[in-house]
Parts: structure tokens; C-alpha cells; sequence
């Protein structure tokens, strides 16, 4: 497969290319890497293919999917460049694997949870549902790129209480975006600051697990 990104994928044991298997993609923050998956999503390594993509830009220590010019803010050419690569790439690797396309998801954390969410309003329903912590909606989508339904779509927003970056404030107007859209939304706030603690990771763990159960 030729594709712009880096990536690795955990199968579940067992794993069977006869079957159908859910999938769910997973993205970093700004300066991380693709060991976030691993980290945040290990609770559905038994059930799930996860794959879990590496930004293409170098960014401190680590990578990112396109660049700042300040905190909530993308540069443009690089935001722009990553929506012109990026949905073709999740494309390809649904096809590439024995994926049942009733429960693909998208799951990441502040850089990644704002592509999560951009992805599945610019795919429709070749989404089923994101998971989408510490992140936002960006206000230029429809008018830049055009979007697509998502009353289909499954969502889990997080966020910390404590969170200076993107504050409770920002989770509740995601959470009324995605409703007003008549998407499925779960809401939740923690007792932390930009980061995922356990609890949010054993929650996220148990709405995915849940959602392949419909």
C-alpha cells in the first residue's frame, strides 16, 4: 500500500483473515507518537484491529499531522495538505484488512481527537463512530472542505476538568455540535487536566466494546 503515513497495527489473538473484525484508527497529540495507542486503547486489542498512525511532520520530540500557528489555530498549507492525504489513507486501510464496515471508529487525543472529528465529517458514514478526547470541532470545515452527514455516527467526547487548553467549555460546545447534527453523543468530564487518566481510558475501553455489541 502506498500511502504518506507510518504505521503499525495489533490484531486480536487468534486472529482469523476469514472474519470480520472491527477497527479502530488511532491518532496522537501534537509532539507524540504512534506508542499512544498502545498506551490509551489497550482495552480493545482482544476485539478490535487497531491501527495506530504516526503523524508525517516532525514536531519537537515527536510528530504531529499538520502544524500550529498557535494553540487551537492549524497552519493551513499543512492542515490543508493533511485533508487532502489523510482520508484516502484511513480508506485504504479499512480495504486492506478483513474489516466489518458496520463499526470503524476513529480515536484520538487533543491534535488526534480534532482529526477524528474533521475525518468523520468529511468521510460520512465510512465512519461509525470516533472517539474524540481533550479536542474540538474546527469552525472552517463546512465552508473549506464541505461535510458530510453524521446522524449515523456513534461519538465519545472527553475532556478534563482542569484542562487549559481546551477547557469543560469547548466539551460542551462539541457536544452540541455533534447532537445538533443528530449524531449519538456520550459526554464526559474528568478530574484531570490536558491528559487521559485511567478512568477515561477504562471508560473509553468499555464504549467501544459496547458499540460492537449493537
Amino acid at each position: 500500500m502506498e500511502n504518506e503515513f507510518y504505521y503499525e497495527v495489533k490484531t486480536p489473538e487468534n486472529y482469523d483473515e476469514n472474519k470480520k473484525y472491527p477497527m479502530l484508527i488511532a491518532f496522537h497529540g501534537i509532539g507524540h507518537h504512534e506508542e499512544f495507542a498502545w498506551i490509551n486503547f489497550d482495552g480493545v486489542t482482544d476485539e478490535f484491529i487497531v491501527v495506530a498512525v504516526r503523524g508525517n511532520l516532525e514536531f519537537k520530540n515527536g510528530y504531529a499531522y499538520y502544524l500550529l500557528e498557535e494553540f487551537g489555530k492549524p497552519d493551513m498549507e499543512t492542515f490543508d495538505a493533511c485533508m487532502k492525504k489523510m482520508p484516502a489513507f484511513v480508506f485504504e486501510i479499512i480495504e486492506a484488512y478483513p474489516v466489518d464496515k458496520d463499526h470503524v471508529y476513529l480515536g484520538g487525543f487533543s491534535q488526534g481527537a480534532i482529526l477524528s472529528n474533521t475525518l468523520a465529517l468529511l468521510m460520512g458514514d465510512e465512519i461509525s463512530g470516533i472517539v474524540s478526547m481533550n479536542g474540538y470541532v474546527p469552525e472552517f470545515l463546512e465552508e473549506r472542505y464541505g461535510v458530510k452527514s453524521v446522524e449515523h455516527l456513534d461519538v465519545f467526547l472527553s475532556v478534563g476538568s482542569e484542562d487549559e487548553i481546551f477547557p469543560p467549555e469547548i466539551g460542551k460546545k462539541n457536544e452540541a455540535f455533534f447532537k445538533d447534527k443528530g449524531a449519538n453523543v456520550s459526554y464526559t468530564t474528568y478530574d484531570t487536566a490536558h491528559q487521559i487518566g485511567e478512568q477515561n481510558k477504562k471508560d473509553v475501553a468499555r464504549w467501544l466494546l459496547d458499540q460492537i455489541k449493537k
